[in-house]
Protein backbone atom coordinates (compact mmCIF):
# COMPACT_ATOMS: atom_id res chain seq x y z
CA UNK A 1 0.00 0.00 0.00
CA UNK A 2 1.48 3.40 0.72
CA UNK A 3 3.26 5.43 3.35
CA UNK A 4 1.43 8.63 2.49
CA UNK A 5 0.01 10.29 5.62
CA UNK A 6 -3.70 9.70 6.07
CA UNK A 7 -4.43 13.40 6.02
CA UNK A 8 -2.76 13.73 2.65
CA UNK A 9 -4.62 10.80 1.16
CA UNK A 10 -8.16 11.43 2.26
CA UNK A 11 -7.59 10.83 5.96
CA UNK A 12 -9.29 12.37 8.92
CA UNK A 13 -7.45 15.66 8.72
CA UNK A 14 -7.55 18.33 11.42
CA UNK A 15 -10.77 19.53 13.04
CA UNK A 16 -11.96 22.97 11.97
CA UNK A 17 -11.61 25.89 14.31
CA UNK A 18 -14.77 26.89 16.20
CA UNK A 19 -17.13 28.61 13.83
CA UNK A 20 -15.11 27.46 10.81
CA UNK A 21 -16.01 25.04 8.07
CA UNK A 22 -14.46 21.70 7.27
CA UNK A 23 -12.44 21.88 4.05
CA UNK A 24 -13.79 20.05 1.04
CA UNK A 25 -10.60 17.97 0.75
CA UNK A 26 -10.94 16.55 4.29
CA UNK A 27 -12.92 13.33 4.22
CA UNK A 28 -13.13 10.52 6.78
CA UNK A 29 -10.31 7.99 6.75
CA UNK A 30 -11.16 4.67 5.13
CA UNK A 31 -12.38 1.93 7.47
CA UNK A 32 -10.18 -0.96 8.52
CA UNK A 33 -12.16 -3.57 6.58
CA UNK A 34 -11.51 -2.31 3.06
CA UNK A 35 -10.31 -4.35 0.10
CA UNK A 36 -6.74 -3.02 0.23
CA UNK A 37 -6.33 -4.01 3.88
CA UNK A 38 -7.95 -7.38 3.24
CA UNK A 39 -5.36 -8.09 0.53
CA UNK A 40 -2.62 -7.17 3.01
CA UNK A 41 -4.13 -9.56 5.56
CA UNK A 42 -4.23 -12.31 2.94
CA UNK A 43 -0.52 -11.76 2.32
CA UNK A 44 0.23 -12.04 6.03
CA UNK A 45 -1.75 -15.29 6.28
CA UNK A 46 0.07 -16.69 3.25
CA UNK A 47 3.48 -16.42 4.95
CA UNK A 48 3.18 -19.44 7.30
CA UNK A 49 1.32 -21.38 4.62
CA UNK A 50 4.13 -20.70 2.14
CA UNK A 51 6.76 -21.89 4.62
CA UNK A 52 4.87 -25.14 5.29
CA UNK A 53 4.48 -25.82 1.57
CA UNK A 54 8.12 -25.07 0.77
CA UNK A 55 9.56 -27.18 3.58
CA UNK A 56 7.10 -30.07 3.19
CA UNK A 57 8.73 -33.48 2.84
CA UNK A 58 12.21 -32.04 3.36
CA UNK A 59 11.73 -29.24 0.85
CA UNK A 60 12.66 -31.17 -2.28
CA UNK A 61 9.33 -32.38 -3.62
CA UNK A 62 8.77 -30.57 -6.97
CA UNK A 63 4.99 -30.70 -6.59
CA UNK A 64 4.96 -29.11 -3.14
CA UNK A 65 7.48 -26.52 -4.27
CA UNK A 66 5.13 -25.65 -7.13
CA UNK A 67 2.38 -25.12 -4.55
CA UNK A 68 4.77 -22.94 -2.55
CA UNK A 69 5.55 -20.94 -5.69
CA UNK A 70 1.81 -20.39 -6.26
CA UNK A 71 1.44 -19.03 -2.71
CA UNK A 72 4.46 -16.78 -3.21
CA UNK A 73 3.11 -15.53 -6.56
CA UNK A 74 -0.27 -14.69 -5.01
CA UNK A 75 1.50 -12.76 -2.24
CA UNK A 76 3.51 -10.75 -4.78
CA UNK A 77 0.39 -9.99 -6.84
CA UNK A 78 -1.58 -8.81 -3.79
CA UNK A 79 1.33 -6.51 -2.95
CA UNK A 80 0.88 -4.78 -6.31
CA UNK A 81 -2.88 -4.48 -6.10
CA UNK A 82 -3.33 -3.39 -2.49
CA UNK A 83 -1.06 -0.40 -2.95
CA UNK A 84 -2.75 0.59 -6.20
CA UNK A 85 -6.22 0.29 -4.67
CA UNK A 86 -5.23 2.25 -1.57
CA UNK A 87 -3.88 5.17 -3.58
CA UNK A 88 -6.60 5.15 -6.23
CA UNK A 89 -9.65 4.81 -3.99
CA UNK A 90 -8.46 6.66 -0.87
CA UNK A 91 -8.16 3.50 1.22
CA UNK A 92 -5.05 4.53 3.16
CA UNK A 93 -5.30 3.59 6.84
CA UNK A 94 -2.94 3.54 9.81
CA UNK A 95 -3.21 -0.26 9.85
CA UNK A 96 -2.24 -0.47 6.18
CA UNK A 97 0.75 1.84 6.62
CA UNK A 98 2.11 -0.51 9.30
CA UNK A 99 0.95 -3.92 8.08
CA UNK A 100 1.79 -3.52 4.39
CA UNK A 101 5.59 -3.19 4.73
CA UNK A 102 5.58 -5.93 7.38
CA UNK A 103 3.74 -8.28 5.01
CA UNK A 104 6.13 -7.42 2.17
CA UNK A 105 9.24 -8.18 4.19
CA UNK A 106 7.72 -11.21 5.91
CA UNK A 107 7.02 -13.14 2.69
CA UNK A 108 10.35 -12.20 1.10
CA UNK A 109 12.30 -12.85 4.29
CA UNK A 110 10.61 -16.21 4.83
CA UNK A 111 11.40 -17.28 1.27
CA UNK A 112 15.06 -16.24 1.48
CA UNK A 113 15.66 -17.87 4.87
CA UNK A 114 13.95 -21.11 3.82
CA UNK A 115 15.90 -21.29 0.56
CA UNK A 116 19.19 -20.75 2.39
CA UNK A 117 18.19 -23.32 5.02
CA UNK A 118 17.57 -25.83 2.22
CA UNK A 119 20.97 -25.03 0.71
CA UNK A 120 19.53 -23.60 -2.52
CA UNK A 121 20.68 -20.03 -1.91
CA UNK A 122 23.90 -18.82 -0.25
CA UNK A 123 23.36 -17.31 3.18
CA UNK A 124 25.30 -14.19 2.21
CA UNK A 125 22.69 -13.39 -0.45
CA UNK A 126 19.92 -13.68 2.14
CA UNK A 127 21.96 -11.55 4.54
CA UNK A 128 22.57 -8.75 2.02
CA UNK A 129 18.92 -8.51 0.99
CA UNK A 130 17.50 -8.69 4.51
CA UNK A 131 20.07 -6.22 5.86
CA UNK A 132 19.13 -3.75 3.13
CA UNK A 133 15.39 -4.14 3.60
CA UNK A 134 15.48 -3.88 7.40
CA UNK A 135 18.00 -1.04 7.28
CA UNK A 136 15.88 1.01 4.88
CA UNK A 137 12.80 0.41 7.01
CA UNK A 138 14.59 1.81 10.07
CA UNK A 139 15.83 4.74 8.01
CA UNK A 140 12.27 5.54 6.96
CA UNK A 141 11.40 6.06 10.62
CA UNK A 142 14.58 8.12 11.02
CA UNK A 143 13.53 10.67 8.38
CA UNK A 144 9.73 10.38 8.44
CA UNK A 145 9.41 13.62 10.44
CA UNK A 146 11.22 15.51 7.70
CA UNK A 147 10.23 13.84 4.44
CA UNK A 148 8.65 10.83 2.76
CA UNK A 149 10.93 9.55 0.04
CA UNK A 150 8.87 7.96 -2.74
CA UNK A 151 9.76 4.65 -4.33
CA UNK A 152 12.06 5.22 -7.28
CA UNK A 153 12.02 3.44 -10.61
CA UNK A 154 15.12 1.58 -9.49
CA UNK A 155 13.39 0.51 -6.28
CA UNK A 156 10.44 -0.86 -8.22
CA UNK A 157 12.79 -2.68 -10.57
CA UNK A 158 14.61 -4.10 -7.55
CA UNK A 159 11.34 -5.45 -6.15
CA UNK A 160 10.49 -7.04 -9.49
CA UNK A 161 13.94 -8.61 -9.80
CA UNK A 162 13.84 -9.96 -6.25
CA UNK A 163 10.37 -11.43 -6.69
CA UNK A 164 11.29 -13.04 -10.02
CA UNK A 165 14.57 -14.45 -8.74
CA UNK A 166 13.14 -15.84 -5.50
CA UNK A 167 10.20 -17.32 -7.40
CA UNK A 168 12.59 -19.12 -9.74
CA UNK A 169 14.52 -20.51 -6.78
CA UNK A 170 11.33 -21.71 -5.11
CA UNK A 171 10.50 -23.79 -8.17
CA UNK A 172 12.48 -27.01 -8.66
CA UNK A 173 14.06 -25.89 -11.92
CA UNK A 174 16.64 -27.85 -13.88
CA UNK A 175 18.74 -27.27 -16.98
CA UNK A 176 19.10 -23.79 -18.53
CA UNK A 177 16.39 -22.29 -16.31
CA UNK A 178 18.34 -23.32 -13.21
CA UNK A 179 21.36 -21.46 -14.61
CA UNK A 180 19.26 -18.46 -15.60
CA UNK A 181 17.91 -17.99 -12.10
CA UNK A 182 21.48 -17.47 -10.82
CA UNK A 183 21.91 -14.47 -13.11
CA UNK A 184 18.47 -13.10 -12.26
CA UNK A 185 19.39 -13.28 -8.58
CA UNK A 186 22.73 -11.61 -9.31
CA UNK A 187 20.87 -8.70 -10.93
CA UNK A 188 18.51 -8.55 -7.95
CA UNK A 189 21.42 -8.37 -5.49
CA UNK A 190 23.13 -5.59 -7.46
CA UNK A 191 19.90 -3.59 -7.63
CA UNK A 192 19.32 -4.21 -3.93
CA UNK A 193 22.70 -2.71 -3.01
CA UNK A 194 22.62 0.19 -5.50
CA UNK A 195 19.08 1.31 -4.66
CA UNK A 196 19.81 0.92 -0.97
CA UNK A 197 22.79 3.27 -1.19
CA UNK A 198 20.73 5.73 -3.23
CA UNK A 199 17.99 5.70 -0.59
CA UNK A 200 20.53 6.32 2.18
CA UNK A 201 21.86 9.35 0.29
CA UNK A 202 18.35 10.74 -0.22
CA UNK A 203 17.41 10.11 3.41
CA UNK A 204 20.51 11.85 4.79
CA UNK A 205 19.95 14.82 2.47
CA UNK A 206 16.26 15.06 3.41
CA UNK A 207 17.04 14.96 7.13
CA UNK A 208 19.70 17.65 6.82
CA UNK A 209 17.32 19.89 4.90
CA UNK A 210 14.55 19.25 7.41
CA UNK A 211 16.77 20.11 10.37
CA UNK A 212 18.01 23.24 8.59
CA UNK A 213 14.44 24.33 7.94
CA UNK A 214 13.53 23.78 11.61
CA UNK A 215 16.50 25.85 12.76
CA UNK A 216 15.60 28.63 10.32
CA UNK A 217 11.99 28.63 11.55
CA UNK A 218 13.16 29.02 15.14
Amino acid sequence: MTGVPASAAGGTGAKPAPGGKLGAAAVPQAGLWNVANLLTMVRLVLVPGFVVLLLHDGGYDPVWRAYAWAAFAVAMITDIFDGHLARTYNLVTDFGKIADPIADKAIMGAALVCLSYLGDLPWWVTGVILFRELGITLMRFWVIRHAVIPASRGGKLKTLAQGTAVGMYVLALTGPLASLRFWVMAVAVVLTVVTGLDYVQQAVTARRQGLAAERAAR
